[in-house]
């Protein structure tokens, strides 16, 4: 295993996007990744982590989200270091802490207010690198965009063309009239 770095002092990782820039990022913001946590953990991470699967404004929006769950878990846990105290005035901490968590929702929806290249190239890169949290937001997003639609508004937002002929739509409608009800 490489040696640990001095308490303090940050060990840095690099990242490769497929289009060859290089990425500086603090080891425990590229180990939300479990892809990346196995490269480091088997020493693969010596001379850079290649990602042929990620271009680099995808993989800088990546390490943006990353950046912020990193920094937000541990402002978090740095200011209710006790969970489980008895104390009151931990008690009362507590109810300061979920301000945080409402700043990261709302640093989150507006994280994913992107174009659906974007967003599509987000979710690719969130299952390629093995980030859930990620991932969740990303689909989660999609999922909202279909919600409540009919079929041809899902089409209009995805500029899907319908290449069904009416009798073969009427056919899918029969076989699954249970989904239309």
């Amino acid at each position: 295993m490489a040696a640990m770095a001095a308490e303090g002092e940050k060990k840095m990782i690099t990242l490769k996007s497929s289009d060859g820039e290089e990425f500086e990022v603090e080891e425990t913001v590229a180990m939300e990744s479990q892809t990346i946590r196995h490269m480091i953990e088997d020493d693969c991470a010596d001379n850079g982590i290649p990602l042929p699967n990620v271009n680099s404004k995808i993989l800088s929006k990546v390490i943006e989200y990353c950046n912020k769950h990193v920094h937000a878990t541990a402002a978090a846990k740095a200011a209710n270091p006790s969970d489980g105290d008895a104390n009151p005035a931990a008690a009362n901490n507590s109810s300061t802490t979920a301000a945080p968590g409402e700043d990261l929702k709302n640093w989150d929806a507006d994280f994913v207010k992107v174009d659906q290249a974007t967003l599509f190239d987000l979710i690719l890169a969130a299952n390629y690198l093995n980030i859930k949290g990620l991932l969740d937001l990303t689909c989660q997003t999609v999922a909202d965009m279909i919600k409540g639609k009919t079929p041809e508004e899902i089409r209009k937002t995805f500029n899907i063309k319908n290449d069904f002929t009416p009798e073969e739509e009427e056919e899918i409608r029969r076989e699954n009239q249970w989904a239309f009800e």
